[in-house]
């Protein structure tokens, strides 16, 4: 007798289920495994300028002396000034003196611009080899706002390697390469 048979709520399947997508020989590339694990924090300048908009260098190290950067301690820090100020570029090597011995990265931007750098950066260590010659699938829904700019990185990372990319779930994909 072949298919199931089903005896008081006991049943039993003759052949055995195949996991197709387990064959298919697809790699699996989730990109909220990449996506930067560390707290940003930001850290602006405007409060330590003099009225909140002139930079007064003597006032100025005294506020960077007065901090306490283990606060930042293996955390992104992103370093940007929000007053309409002129900053000179000493100031910013001023903080990343400061901020260097306790920060996991220092990055010159707003917090959106810590989080794609990083981001980046993380994709970029990724070991391309292990996608030579292969079917790569590049998971496209998730817990986590992965943006366009990741998804455009690793395809270029990607294509110079693999046999295809496909971008979604193993299935519902949609091609996006595939070597000729």
């Amino acid at each position: 007798m072949t298919g199931p048979s089903c005896l008081f709520y006991l049943c039993t399947v003759s052949e055995e289920i195949i996991n197709k997508v387990a064959q298919s020989g697809l790699l699996n590339l989730d990109l909220e495994d990449y996506f930067p694990k560390e707290e940003i924090v930001v850290f602006d300048l405007k409060p330590h300028l003099f009225m909140e908009m002139i930079l007064k260098e003597k006032d100025f190290r005294a506020a960077l002396q007065a901090i306490d950067w283990s606060i930042y301690q293996d955390k992104i820090l992103a370093v940007t000034c929000t007053a309409d100020a002129i900053i000179p570029s000493w100031a910013y090597m001023l903080v990343a003196v400061s901020a260097e011995p306790f920060a996991k990265a220092i990055i010159f931007g707003d917090k959106e611009t810590a989080l794609r750098q990083t981001f980046l950066e993380n994709l970029r260590a990724i070991d391309i080899d292990q996608f030579i010659d292969k079917r790569v699938i590049v998971k496209g829904c998730g817990d986590l706002s992965v943006g366009g700019f990741a998804y455009m990185e690793i395809a270029r990372r990607l294509r110079p390697v693999v046999k295809s990319i496909l971008y979604g779930e193993a299935c519902s994909n949609v091609p996006v390469f595939k070597k000729k």
